[in-house]
């Protein structure tokens, strides 16, 4: 009898356990930003975008019902330490794609790891050294250096501005906008009268723009640079009495930049994303709705004003997610495969469609040249 008992309530419990909803899986995720040191201004907005969406995304159900278990570490701004990370996500951590990167420094430290692993990785930095030339495993969502020159280029054609002058930062960004636009002025007509640089920590630019402001004829000045570096020099040309239109980069599109640079910045243009000026946008404009929405969410959760590095972080994610939707596997190489099949995703940074030979997906009309007016941005006039 007492046999008979045990065998009917293991029975009873197997029907239970087979009626019973299967245990949602977990699908890790990996990322590491650089939420803070000199580039935390990058970091922070990606790293509380990403902690948000996911969150939600698993409020909602998860991603075809399986949890997201998001694994995320600050790198500081330090490639050695990207690359420490990048190593124990996949090591350690078995993360089946990644989000992240900062910084083109950071960035590089990390890519040839998550080749090696066959792991894929969207990056969130700028420089087109990324995606070009092409590597299987290895994507990117902001817009690359090389986009900005040819944006800022074609605006200044419009302006008939053609003889500029150039001060550019030694960061990895800087230095790899600055060869960018080098590459590309002569095919806008615009000749780079002088150049200058200065190093990330220097706390005053006067002497080089001092420099540049007595090279004769000299109509426009870019500064290729993130982080402070361009906010001083906005405002040593300022003091300096340097009146001639300034082209910032997109690594600067940010609030902070406006504050750091004060009254400066007034009239200071760049290439940006939409995500800026999304209250701006006509109601046609198909990233009004998906800029809108991410601003709003984001200033609602954060208490902070927007930035396009949040944004860069948030069309990394959903990109990923719809990939994996689609491939409905955890396989990283399905994954991948994915990734690179994207296409017609809006996002904040434009409108996505990812090939075999392109993987960032944006074409140049993705970028807005914005100017800083009243302490605010707005869609710059053609002239």
């Amino acid at each position: 009898m007492k046999h008979l008992m045990q065998l009917t309530a293991g029975a009873s419990l197997a029907v239970l356990a087979a009626l019973a909803p299967a245990t949602a899986a977990e699908i890790r995720i990996g990322s590491f930003v650089s939420a803070t040191g000199p580039a935390s201004f990058l970091g922070e907005p990606e790293e509380k975008t990403l902690k948000h969406y996911v969150e939600e995304i698993n409020k909602a159900g998860g991603i075809n019902g399986d949890t997201i278990k998001l694994v995320i570490y600050d790198d500081g701004g330090d490639a050695n330490k990207a690359r420490t990370f990048a190593t124990r996500l996949v090591e350690e951590d078995k993360v089946v794609a990644v989000v992240g990167g900062s910084t083109t420094g950071t960035t590089m430290a990390a890519v040839p790891v998550f080749e090696d692993a066959q792991v894929p990785f969207i990056s969130l930095a700028g420089a087109v050294v990324i995606v070009e030339p092409v590597k299987k495993f290895t994507f990117k969502t902001p817009h690359t250096d090389r986009m900005a020159c040819e944006k800022i280029f074609d605006d200044m054609k419009k302006r008939g501005l053609t003889k500029i002058g150039m001060i550019s930062g030694t960061d990895g960004f800087g230095k790899s906008m600055r060869d960018e636009c080098v590459k590309v002025n002569a095919r806008f007509g615009v000749e780079i009268l002088a150049e200058e640089t200065y190093g990330p920590r220097d706390s005053d630019m006067t002497a080089q723009l001092t420099n540049l402001k007595g090279k004769a004829g000299m109509q426009a000045l870019i500064n290729p640079g993130f982080g402070q570096g361009p906010a001083i020099v906005t405002r040593n040309a300022k003091q300096l009495g340097l009146n001639v239109p300034l082209y910032q980069s997109h690594g600067v599109a940010s609030k902070s930049f406006i504050e750091l640079a004060g009254a400066a910045a007034e009239g200071v243009r760049l290439p940006a994303a939409a995500l800026l000026v999304a209250d701006k946008l006509p109601d046609s404009d198909p990233q009004k709705k998906i800029a809108l929405d991410y601003k709003t969410t984001y200033e609602k959760v954060t208490g902070q004003p927007v930035s396009t590095f949040g944004g860069h972080a948030y069309d990394g994610l959903q990109i990923l997610v719809g990939a994996i939707k689609r491939a409905k596997s955890a396989d990283p190489k399905k994954i991948r495969d994915e990734i690179e099949a994207t296409k017609g995703f809006i996002g904040t940074a434009g409108i996505f469609n990812m090939t075999a030979t392109d993987h960032m997906g944006l074409g140049l009309d993705a970028f807005r040249m914005l100017e800083i007016k009243n302490g605010d941005w707005t869609l710059a006039d053609a002239k």
